[in-house]
């Protein structure tokens, strides 16, 4: 039993699992919270998948040794593309999609391209990208529309597979969460692509002696990460059927928290899809939870700084711990 809780301490979503436990016991004894009525709830679980998607790649990135806040522009990006193409310039649906998750990609492909070509660390890169494609939607939706929210109507099969809601409130985008969660577990942590994104994040000079295709995967990374914010922001316009130019600053700050909340720590080469996935639930019901309770709405933020300090405080313990055990069985062996 104890070697078996010693295991489990030693996994990379350890410090999400209990900071969940914690924050739902919190909200029991001080918030007077019905878990029933809160595990029914759709305004958390709607909020975790939109932040989830998104942080589930921008958490390898992490782990990877980078960091991208150019998602806080490609959620309205990604809005406002599918919403200009099939909304104000009317063609099939599925075109504003594909130029939606295109701009992703090259969004995507321009941040690793810098990142690895020049000295510049990839957070100030994608601050610039940020401010860049907020002054190029808002260019581009004045120029072409003349305002800065544009109507978009989607045909059945976009809807239902994009921007409907399972029973009364709960949205798909739900299950596409689950999705690529599943898969992205699968990739990192059943395939060889998980060894090389952990190499990387230890040692990224050894990791390209060792023959990984640093580069590759760091641009590899990049477009994930952008093409999944606008992603988030093409099914947000079809489930609302309308996009705006303003929008999506919030998550950076979100997506960080969750993935560090989920046990992956700033200075890369550590951290789990499962992890990630526990840490968006946890940050969503802290953040969404607190409305189900009798506590006071202005202590929502010192709860939310009060988790990431103790996740992160544990994660680096659990680190530590998972480093001892691997070197002690060095020596043994």
């Amino acid at each position: 039993m104890r070697d078996a809780f010693g295991t489990f301490l030693r996994q990379p979503g350890a410090g999400a699992v209990l900071s969940l436990v914690g924050i739902l016991l919190f909200f029991v004894i001080f918030g007077g919270v019905d878990i029933a009525n809160l595990a029914g709830a759709a305004s958390w679980l709607n909020f975790a998948a939109n932040l989830g998607i998104v942080a589930i790649p921008v958490g390898l990135l992490m782990i990877a040794g980078e960091l991208d806040i150019s998602i806080g522009a490609m959620i309205p990006a990604g809005s406002m593309t599918v919403a200009i193409v099939s909304g104000h310039f009317d063609l099939p649906i599925a075109f504003g999609m594909v130029a939606a998750l295109a701009l992703g990609v090259v969004v995507g492909t321009i941040n690793g391209l810098l990142t690895i070509r020049t000295t510049v660390p990839s957070l100030i890169i994608t601050l610039g990208t940020l401010v860049a494609m907020q002054g190029i939607v808002l260019t581009a939706s004045k120029m072409l529309t003349g305002a800065a929210s544009v109507a978009v109507t989607a045909p059945g099969w976009a809807k239902a597979a994009f921007g409907s809601l399972i029973g009364p409130s709960h949205q798909v985008i739900i299950v596409w969460w689950v999705i690529i969660a599943l898969v992205f577990w699968f990739v990192v942590h059943r395939q060889r692509f998980g060894n090389w994104l952990f190499a990387m994040g230890d040692d990224r000079d050894s990791a390209r002696n060792a023959g990984i295709p640093v580069n590759r995967m760091t641009v590899t990374l990049f477009i994930l990460s952008a093409t999944a914010a606008s992603f988030v922001g093409m099914c947000q316009a079809i489930l609302f059927n309308s996009a705006q130019v303003s929008g999506g600053m919030g998550i950076i700050f979100n997506v960080i928290v969750s993935v560090v909340v989920g046990g992956t720590l700033l200075t890369g080469g550590f951290g789990s899809v499962i992890g990630i996935f526990i840490g968006t639930l946890t940050f969503a019901i802290v953040n969404q939870g607190i409305y189900f309770t009798q506590i006071d709405r202005n202590w929502s933020n010192l709860i939310i700084g009060a988790t990431l300090l103790i996740a992160v405080a544990m994660n680096e313990s659990f680190r530590s711990l998972a480093m001892s055990m691997v070197m002690r069985r060095k020596k043994v062996g």
